[in-house]
């Protein structure tokens, strides 16, 4: 387009121009899964690279990605050699930009504003930076019967992780039972099954 024309236009009709730039953007499908529409997933909302164990099976197509920002929680427990930090749940709240749009707690669970939840169980994980939980792949096994944003999901990926790791001292005898909540951060991807026509994925 000539430079002095949308010079013009976008003064005229701002929103059009923007709607224009806005069709050249390389976005994940919007068509309807499971009866709810698929968010727009912009590839450069996944992490450069993510480990092969980590790819969904391949009827699996991206349907939200959400960033976390909360904590890991441990519990300072006896064990047969001594005493260690043990896992007890994650807490954190889940975005969509600048919008909280759900939370995340023990299960895994994740839920969202409008009630709907999934559960998970973990298939993989890959530690990528040592300062920090590994990146994961879960599969659902469960999820409550509010039809919502989080129905039909089917896979979740822990991915671009930052913190989270149990602390590596202060569990000794005298701290049994001392909880300590780490602060962590992650990018959950999530997934639908898609019978047929292109997928999105992170990594694969």
């Amino acid at each position: 387009m000539n430079q002095h024309i949308r010079r013009t236009l976008s003064t005229l009709f701002p929103f059009a121009i923007a709607a224009v730039g806005l069709t050249g953007c390389d976005v994940a499908s919007q068509e309807p899964e499971n009866g709810v529409a698929s968010a727009a997933i912009g590839e450069n909302s996944c992490p450069d690279s993510v480990p092969a164990a980590l790819t969904p099976a391949a009827d699996q197509t991206l349907a939200h990605i959400l960033d976390a920002s909360g904590v890991q929680i441990y519990s300072c427990n006896a064990t047969a050699t001594g005493y260690a930090w043990t896992f007890v749940a994650p807490r954190a709240d889940l975005f969509e930009g600048d919008e909280q749009v759900g939370t995340h707690y023990a299960g895994p669970t994740w839920e969202s504003e409008d009630g709907s939840t999934v559960v998970g169980a973990k298939v993989a994980g890959v530690t990528v930076d040592p300062t920090a939980v590994p990146w994961l792949l879960l599969t659902a096994k469960s999820h409550n019967d509010v039809d919502g944003d989080f129905t039909g999901i089917t896979t979740v990926q822990r991915l671009d992780t930052a913190g989270g790791n149990a602390p590596a001292t202060g569990c000794d005898a005298a701290h049994v039972g001392t909880i300590s909540e780490v602060p962590y951060t992650a990018r959950y991807a999530m997934y639908r099954t898609k019978a047929h026509g292109t997928v999105h994925q992170c990594g694969g």
